[in-house]
């Protein structure tokens, strides 16, 4: 009997391991979170790994203040950037992105006092020494008195060429119906020193309320022949565009990926923000996967009901031409929130990896920041609970437009801005790697167990089903935690159901109670005990 109590409490302490292993895997507690800061209220952020030293990380956000990592995000150096175009010392719609010498290129909008001074031109900061200090600050799209907001950029490494996309207003916010927004478009071939005029690349304009009928949230990606693929969403819907000759021309007619009927709009309400969007990302395969070249734009939408906010994914594998219908990124059943999405491939693989706010774990305003990533190019998506604790916004705080991710040969930093309880915001972070996140995929591939008869008669089944093809071994342990005999060593099993099964007098066990081990490489789980 004491040796029973013995191997009970044993085995007990191996379940609540492996118990409190799979909540981790479901709930994501696995994963160290990082606060970048509490500085200032941050919100809004951009990061980018520097592919050139990936250790190196540089954060913006919505104030004056930008952030250095040398240790791949574990701790961060505060640094100011000031601009000659935002006298204020504030700098609006951080945008970070870089070249493959890792040189960094930081966007954002202008409040300078010419004009009236507020979004009269998107301007440019370049850093050629990892992010600690931005020298350059060049501008495009100076059209005075019309406002420009909401830019991206993107690099073409292969020509250096920058290619930036923003919205200009006519006049910001206004309801006269003459008044428009456009898609605009200007590219430097020199490094950010100078760009291009602005040129307007859609063909249907928007109104300039800043909501669901003004033409707004245009990135632009690169094709692997150089290509310029540029995404928005506006009164005609989700909407694409391309150029074939680095941006000098575009399609005569824009493409529309989605016409957003009953979708609720890009701008939407969620309980507790401030504002929210669903704006789309655009992103191109460049790497040597089987999916080289496929196009995916990523947004949300409520197409599925106002109290349930859904992620987006359409993709094109003919460069533009026909998408796909919505794939839906977030896999939880529930009638909750996800929100505020953004998405990145890692260009070493094709995998994509896409950060969102989630409340599918609540039934309040209680908030959550999900990981999901696919690696069959956006048919099948993990999705994976990053951040450590849950946080309350209220919409009395601006909460800001997006969160991040940036995400190379393995290495994934998403950032988010979270609220505190004393009503301060922060921006965090989560170290994350492809290989933790393979191995959570690993041991999901264990999904159900049991073993039968009890007590054992002459035969005892092992019986379990798999998600995916695996190594399994199977081993038997008496009473004291002693291995007895490895009934199966490493061999592979196919995935869904597998029986294994075991004559009790080829053991040649003794009488006493003994329990099976079932391991694969990345997984042990413990089987009920039996007694002979």
């Amino acid at each position: 009997m004491t040796y029973i109590c013995f191997i009970n409490k044993i085995i007990m302490k191996q379940i609540c391991f492996l118990f409190l292993f799979q909540i981790g895997i479901s709930y994501g507690q696995n994963f160290q979170n990082i606060m970048i800061t509490d500085y200032a209220n941050p919100n809004e952020p951009s990061i980018m790994i520097n592919p050139a030293n990936p250790q190196n990380i540089v954060v913006g956000e919505n104030s004056r203040f930008y952030y250095i990592s040398n240790d791949s995000g574990n701790t961060w150096i505060q640094k100011e950037i000031s601009s000659q175009w935002s006298l204020s010392g504030y700098i609006s719609d951080p945008a970070i992105i870089v070249d493959n010498s890792g040189n960094f290129y930081f966007f954002h909008l202008s409040n300078s006092s010419e004009q009236g001074g507020w979004l009269d031109r998107i301007v440019c900061q370049k850093s050629t020494d990892n992010g600690n200090t931005f020298s350059l600050d060049t501008y495009m799209g100076y059209n005075p008195p019309t406002d420009q907001d909401k830019q991206w950029g993107v690099i073409d490494n292969q020509n250096n060429n920058i290619y930036v996309t923003w919205t200009q207003f006519d006049e910001y916010g206004s309801n006269d119906p003459n008044k428009h927004s456009n898609i605009l478009f200007s590219k430097s071939t020199d490094g950010g020193q100078t760009w291009t005029n602005a040129i307007q690349i859609n063909e249907v304009p928007g109104d300039c309320i800043d909501s669901d009928n003004t033409v707004e949230g245009a990135t632009p990606a690169v094709g692997p022949n150089g290509e310029v693929y540029v995404s928005w969403v506006g009164p005609a819907g989700l909407m694409f565009d391309k150029s074939t000759d680095f941006g000098q021309t575009w399609l005569q007619n824009d493409i529309v990926v989605n016409d957003m009927q009953n979708s609720g709009g890009w701008d939407f309400n969620i309980p507790g923000i401030d504002r929210c969007n669903g704006l789309p990302i655009i992103k191109c395969d460049l790497s040597n996967s089987p999916h080289h070249g496929t196009i995916y734009i990523n947004w949300s939408d409520q197409r599925n009901g106002s109290n349930n906010t859904d992620i987006w994914l359409a993709k094109s594998t003919n460069g533009g031409q026909t998408w796909s219908a919505p794939i839906r990124v977030n896999n939880d059943n529930s009638n909750h929130h996800q929100f505020l999405t953004w998405m990145d491939i890692d260009q070493t693989n094709g995998y994509l990896y896409f950060v969102f706010y989630d409340r599918r774990n609540y039934n309040d305003n209680s908030t959550d920041v999900y990981l999901a990533v696919s690696r069959d190019g956006g048919n099948t998506f993990d999705n994976i609970k990053i951040s450590e604790s849950p946080f309350v916004p209220f919409s009395q705080i601006f909460f800001g437009d997006y969160s991040n991710i940036s995400v190379h040969n393995g290495i994934i930093r998403p950032v988010w801005t979270r609220l505190e309880q004393n009503g301060n915001q922060s921006l965090w972070t989560a170290i994350l790697t492809e290989n933790q996140l393979a191995n959570i995929r690993d041991n999901k591939s264990l999904v159900e167990t049991s073993i039968y008869p009890v007590p054992a008669k002459n035969n005892i089944y092992v019986k379990y089903r798999l998600t995916k093809e695996t190594k399994i071994s199977i081993n038997l342990f008496d009473e004291t935690g002693r291995l007895v005999k490895k009934l199966i060593s490493e061999k592979k099993r196919n995935s869904g159901k597998n029986v294994d099964n075991f004559n009790i007098q080829s053991l040649n066990l003794n009488k006493g109670i003994y329990y099976f081990q079932l391991k694969t490489p990345t997984f042990t789980k413990i089987l009920r005990m039996i007694k002979i």
